[in-house]
């Protein structure tokens, strides 16, 4: 099979479209034929040498999510016939023409969505999802502020609060994103450049003073102590992303007296079970609403996975709004 091969670390030229043999699935593993994939941030850290697969998937093949029909089934798989057409998150070797999967890590594609709109779905609407219902707990009626909002999760998010009743308000590096979030459901958004404590006036109005319930940060650095200060009493902010740095500085008496909760989520190094919990959930929850079009994938471009190189430097110049995704099936532009 095809496969897009780091052949050491560095930067999107390191990357190069190799033969490799086919993958098999062991017990309880499906092999699916990829018809495309979508790129996230992890696959740019894994190709400069900064994010190391786990253990038992591909440590040169990236790709975390894929779309498209099972292939062969493992010894002991019930759920998936022959031909069935599926999507989920693996932990590496996605951006392949085959890719093995644990049973319970797969979702039915709805018959809706074509290759490259399944293949923009996965890994946003599951870590949107699980951040602001299973983590966050959102309720109907509650304000949710979601930074990097242009972004696939953000995107995901800002469509799941809306679906759900929430109130998503959102910030980003630029006015474009912001103004077009707002047709996926964003209620109001502000550009933050890099003071991220310069959204607290556009907080305060959009909330009457009463603060967020639900922060959603992708960004991490200093944007954490900004959720702190914006956090309502009891407000609860889920840590997703560290674009902006690994460390902050935090107001503990603001953290204390509003009753804040602080929590960090990564899909990637869960146990299985958790990560199948968080695919069930996905398919009980976000799939309905898929099949009936009241959330959508955002795709910014899609290439051919032997333009993989392209893709990377395009994600990694943080211009993108929505996924980019690869189809091995020669059908991008």
């Amino acid at each position: 099979m095809r496969a897009a091969i780091i052949t050491k670390a560095g930067g999107p030229d390191v990357l190069e479209i190799r033969d490799v043999p086919r993958p098999l699935p062991r017990d309880g593993e499906v092999l699916v034929q990829v018809h495309a994939s979508a790129l996230n941030r992890a696959d740019l850290h894994q190709r400069a040498g900064r994010y190391p697969a786990p253990p038992g998937v591909p440590a040169n093949i990236p790709g975390l999510e894929i779309a498209g029909e099972v292939a062969e089934l493992g010894a002991g798989v019930t759920s998936w016939n022959v031909g069935d057409r599926v999507f989920g998150i693996v932990g590496g070797g996605g951006n392949a023409e085959f890719a093995v999967s644990r049973e319970r890590d797969l979702a039915r594609i709805p018959e809706n969505l074509s290759w490259e709109q399944a293949a923009a779905v996965p890994e946003v609407f599951i870590t949107a999802h699980d951040a602001l219902i299973t983590l966050a707990r959102m309720r109907e009626g509650e304000t949710v502020l979601i930074h990097a909002v242009g972004s696939g999760v953000g995107l995901a998010a800002v469509q799941l609060a809306h679906a759900l009743g929430g109130k998503p308000y959102g910030t980003a590096r630029s006015a474009d994103k912001i103004e077009r979030a707002r047709e996926f459901g964003m209620v109001d958004g502000v550009v933050v450049g890099d003071d991220p404590a310069a959204m607290a006036p556009s907080i305060k109005e959009w909330t009457e003073g009463a603060g967020v319930d639900v922060a959603l940060d992708l960004v991490g650095g200093a944007y954490l102590a900004a959720n702190v200060a914006a956090a309502a009493p009891l407000g609860r902010i889920i840590l997703i992303g560290l674009l902006a740095g690994r460390s902050a500085t935090l107001d503990l008496g603001a953290v204390l007296t509003r009753r804040v909760t602080i929590r960090g989520t990564m899909l990637r190094n869960r146990p299985p079970h958790e990560k199948a919990d968080a695919t069930a959930a996905f398919s009980r929850d976000v799939l309905p609403l898929l099949q009936r079009g009241v959330v959508r994938p955002v795709i910014h471009r899609v290439f051919p996975l032997e333009r993989i190189a392209d893709a990377h430097a395009l994600l990694e110049s943080n211009e993108t709004f929505g996924k980019v995704v690869l189809m091995t099936d020669h059908q991008a532009s």
